[in-house]
């Protein structure tokens, strides 16, 4: 039997607001999705709008501790909230890819080929 891997803790109220997210995301978001979920990317299994602590982040590998965050125009007035966000996630070892809206929506195969080379020289 393989390894668990822990589960980082979240708040069980995100659980409502990431369905929403889920049947709410946006174009970007959707892309991306079409092109990593199923495990098409290397194997591995990635999450959409999954809560960890008392965030939700947009796209999450538990077995390479990978999140994946599609930053729209509403990020733009939010740089220092994300940064601090960001930090506290990565306190519980996850890394963090982001990416623009417009790059996940009209160049997903090079967002995806950015993941797979990330993922290739950290695992």
């Amino acid at each position: 039997m393989g390894k668990r891997i822990p589960i980082i803790p979240y708040r069980e109220d995100l659980i409502a607001k990431a369905r929403w997210l889920r049947k709410n995301s946006t174009p970007g978001e959707i892309e991306l999705w079409k092109a990593i979920k199923n495990r098409q990317l290397l194997g591995y299994k990635f999450r959409r709008q999954h809560p960890i602590h008392r965030f939700i982040v947009d796209f999450y590998c538990k077995e390479i501790k990978l999140a994946i965050e599609i930053d729209g125009r509403s990020h733009d007035f939010k740089i220092e909230a994300d940064k601090e966000r960001q930090y506290i996630i990565e306190q519980f070892g996850v890394s963090f890819l982001r990416f623009s809206e417009s790059d996940a929506k009209n160049c997903t195969e090079s967002v995806f080929l950015e993941i797979e080379k990330w993922v290739v020289e950290h695992t």
